[in-house]
């Protein structure tokens, strides 16, 4: 599964694997892929820090990159407390009423809030960006959109490729205006932050429209056959994140969620506002039914509702509420029904590359390798 981008990045295989766990990108980059570090969860430096000391040291001398979040655009003088005091009560009541009505209990006195979805401001990414470029990183992935003019120029200056994800040809189009090295075109199948236009139609349309820059296919791509596919509609290489949620090395901190990830079928996430305020394909639970229910309040826009649900999103996980507990991911779900080894995932996709290519080979009336 090599291409001109993976023999340029010095990857066996055309695999790039995003995860926010340490662990399963030093796997991936073991495995032969290509693994890149989720650093939107990292608030602190010295967190981001210590985990990438770990991938480093774990990585076997082979290449890894990290994915930020950033807008491209700078909101001057805006701080969280600021956006804070833009939630409206009544939507306060709401996850109030949600979490009471569930059971769910309230955090212990002194107790931190969790997770704040401070990695979307800006300052917090750069700060991320202030400790990555210490490593030796050759990808920086953007999840939305191209960074910062200066972002994309002190990365290439440091000889560290860009990519950024698109869920159109037009916003490929404005990446490669950007300065952009790689385009991942993101379909309506993947996890998390997605478009309206499927894998299958988006691939060469963006592939046709930033010729001849790389594209990497992402959304509904399990399997080596689908690799195969993705490469045939001209992608250079396949971008993978919800298949690592249900292997050994993942870190979920819940068995209740693994649970649920390896029951669920490729019909079981929804595009839902809940999580974030922008459309996010995740896991259809009855806290995505109470937000998209009309009779409910309604989502926020981006950032407000991630910092109003944060501290509720916390509590449902740590308690495990089986019926609100949910997690981005991607209609590839159906295929995870096991947990498996990153090792073992890789196994599986070369095979079912091979046969993929054995099968149009002999369709063509070529032999086989």
């Amino acid at each position: 599964m090599q291409t001109e981008l993976s023999r340029k990045l010095g990857v066996e295989h055309a695999v790039f694997g995003f995860t926010p766990f340490p662990a399963v990108a030093a796997a991936i980059s073991r495995a032969g892929g290509f693994g890149v570090l989720g650093a939107v969860r990292y608030t602190a430096p010295d967190d981001l820090k210590r985990d990438l000391d770990w991938l480093d040291a774990h990585a076997g001398g082979l290449p890894y990159g990290l994915d930020v979040v950033m807008p491209a655009k700078k909101v001057e003088g805006v701080t969280e407390a600021d956006v804070e005091a833009m939630i409206p009560e009544e939507h306060r009541r709401f996850v109030r009423d949600t979490l009471a009505r569930y059971g769910v209990p309230e955090p212990a006195e002194g107790e931190a809030s969790g997770w704040r979805i401070t990695g979307w401001m800006e300052q917090v990414a750069r700060s991320q960006l202030d400790v990555a470029f210490g490593y030796p990183i050759k990808l920086l992935a953007n999840a939305l959109g191209s960074p910062p003019a200066d972002v994309v120029a002190r990365a290439h200056d440091r000889g560290v490729l860009v990519a950024a994800l698109a869920g159109s040809a037009r916003h490929a189009r404005k990446h490669r205006e950007a300065g952009i090295d790689i385009v991942v075109a993101q379909g309506y199948e993947a996890g998390g932050h997605t478009g309206e236009i499927a894998t299958m139609v988006l691939t060469p349309e963006i592939v046709e429209a930033v010729d001849p820059l790389p594209v990497l296919a992402a959304g509904g791509i399990g399997s080596g056959q689908q690799v195969a596919a993705a490469l045939a509609l001209g992608a250079q290489g396949v971008w993978l994140g919800s298949v690592w949620l249900t292997t050994t090395e993942a870190d979920l901190h819940s068995t209740a969620l693994t649970r649920k990830l390896l029951a669920a079928g490729s019909g079981d996430t929804v595009r839902s506002r809940a999580l974030t305020g922008k459309p996010a394909r995740q896991l259809r639970t009855e806290w995505t039914d109470a937000w998209d229910d009309p009779a409910g309040p309604g989502t926020l826009p981006m950032p407000l509702q991630g910092l109003l649900v944060a501290e509720a999103v916390s509590r449902i996980q740590k308690y495990e509420v089986e019926p609100l507990l949910g997690t981005p991911v991607g209609q590839i779900v159906g295929r995870m029904s096991s947990e498996r080894s990153v090792e073992a995932v890789f196994d599986d996709l070369t095979r079912g590359f091979e046969k993929a290519v054995d099968r149009i080979n002999r369709i063509a009336g070529r032999s086989g390798t």
